[in-house]
């Protein structure tokens, strides 16, 4: 029975990339697949695009693409990833850039975009699931809405020939269901082969999580060589059954656990997972240590794809400030209190206009409050305060930060180390639109 091999170069926008390399020069595989975009990812984007018409994509993609591109190209290896991020055409221009300076040719590299469905919400009476509002009434504040595509566009690019597969917004595993639906001939309609693709997706999605990585609790669950850490690789057949594995000799572990956590990850129903391309099913999955860093992953199936897309709504929320100082010594538990009731009270004396606030003093309470602050009977010898408040302009935010540096001489004694920063909030919302008014579209550029 036909197997490919599927490569998981990074689990989010700034991921090690020495594990990528590993994967492309050890790892025997046949694809590399970049997942580099989290909700408010694309909306961060959005807005680098509009300063600049040129930018938009992963600030990592430039480096990952000089550090892979020469590998992939020698071995055939071909690269899907979602760095394009708010720009996936700029992005297929730089990688071509990057193509040539690096002497590579005969490379075809495939954007696709169409994710970008901010204007047809605005015109159309489309409404906010969380809230139930139209999406227009959001005005001014919207920064951002893009439809999560499915793996249709990717498909069509590399059966074109596509060496580097760019995209916006796609959901995550389409990512990597779309090479196994190329590679073994499945209709877009098999929907228990997709499921079975899906999870496979699911699980390779975040990278070193289903190796080691957030599973990790020393004497409970630990895991050799995090350093090294190894990102993983599925072994997919022309069935749909896989076997998670890593490049051998790398860091962390492949294991029955390892796998069930991630499976989890980010699932309400596990019997209705909802993606553009399949409803899967993941209630039935079971996994098998089959060897070291082996495991097997079977009983995945699927139902007829939603006639809606999810489309994640970037919109400026607020702004926060924030300012830390830190106490250490004897006594340093008493003063960062006190630093606390200084600041509490100036912000009032001064006006500063809030929404919201926060006095932690991080490592006492700043996680579960003061109820707990005293666990343990013995007094820290160091703390670090934090004082951050939501405010609805950056100047008022800008004041939070410079009351706590002001403790600097005018506070306890023995601060040092402060800091203050103040930035706008951009948060997400969530829509649905059917799925014929987001239009994919494929440009091709060539090395």
């Amino acid at each position: 029975m036909k197997t490919i091999r599927i490569g998981s170069g990074a689990g989010y926008s700034g991921d090690r990339i020495e594990p990528a390399v590993e994967l492309a020069d050890k790892g025997d595989i046949q694809y590399l697949v970049f997942e580099c975009l989290a909700e408010r990812t694309i909306a961060i984007a959005q807005g680098a695009k509009l300063k600049d018409p040129a930018k938009g994509y992963d600030p990592l993609l430039a480096e990952r693409m000089q550090a892979v591109l020469p590998l992939c190209h020698a071995k055939g290896i071909k690269i899907i990833t979602n760095m394009g991020a708010a720009n996936p055409v700029a992005a297929a221009a730089k990688t071509r850039e990057i193509a040539q300076s690096l002497g590579l040719r005969g490379l075809k590299i495939a954007a696709v975009s169409g994710d970008d469905v901010l204007e047809t919400l605005k015109s159309g009476s489309h409404r906010i699931e969380e809230t139930g509002a139209p999406v227009s009434s959001m005005g001014n504040t919207l920064v951002s809405a893009n439809a999560y595509l499915g793996a249709a566009p990717i498909v069509e690019a590399l059966k074109a020939g596509a060496d580097v597969v760019i995209t916006g917004r796609v959901a995550d595993p389409a990512l990597f269901l779309a090479p196994q639906i190329v590679e073994f001939g499945w209709s877009m309609e098999d929907w228990d082969r997709l499921g079975k693709g899906t999870v496979v997706g699911h699980l390779l999605e975040c990278a070193g999580q289903v190796t080691g990585g957030y599973f990790a609790d020393p004497g409970v669950k630990d895991v050799a060589n995090l350093a090294r850490l190894g990102f993983p690789i599925a072994e997919v057949q022309e069935d749909g059954g896989a076997v998670i594995t890593k490049v051998a000799g790398s860091g962390g572990a492949v294991t029955t656990a390892t796998c069930k956590e991630q499976l989890l990850y980010e699932i309400h129903d596990p019997s209705t997972y909802f993606t553009p391309d399949v409803v899967a099913d993941f209630s039935k999955v079971t996994f098998t240590q089959e060897g070291p860093d082996r495991v097997r992953v079977a009983g995945a199936g699927g139902r007829a794809r939603p006639e809606t897309l999810k489309v994640s709504v970037g919109y400026l929320d607020s702004y926060i400030g924030e300012g830390q100082i830190s106490y250490a010594g004897p006594g340093a538990l008493a003063r960062g209190r006190l630093a606390l009731e200084i600041v509490r009270e100036r912000l009032k004396l001064t006006g500063v206009q809030t929404t919201e606030l926060r006095f932690d003093l991080i490592g006492v309470n700043s996680i579960h409050g003061d109820a707990l602050s005293t666990a343990g009977g013995q007094e820290p010898y160091e703390v670090r305060v934090r004082v951050v408040g939501r405010t609805d302009s950056l100047k008022e935010a800008v004041r939070i930060g410079n009351e706590v540096e002001t403790l600097y001489t005018n506070g306890p004694a023995s601060g040092g180390g402060a800091t203050k920063s103040a930035k706008d909030v951009v948060a997400m919302l969530s829509a649905l639109l059917p799925r014929d008014l987001a239009k994919p579209a494929i440009d091709y550029v060539e090395a």
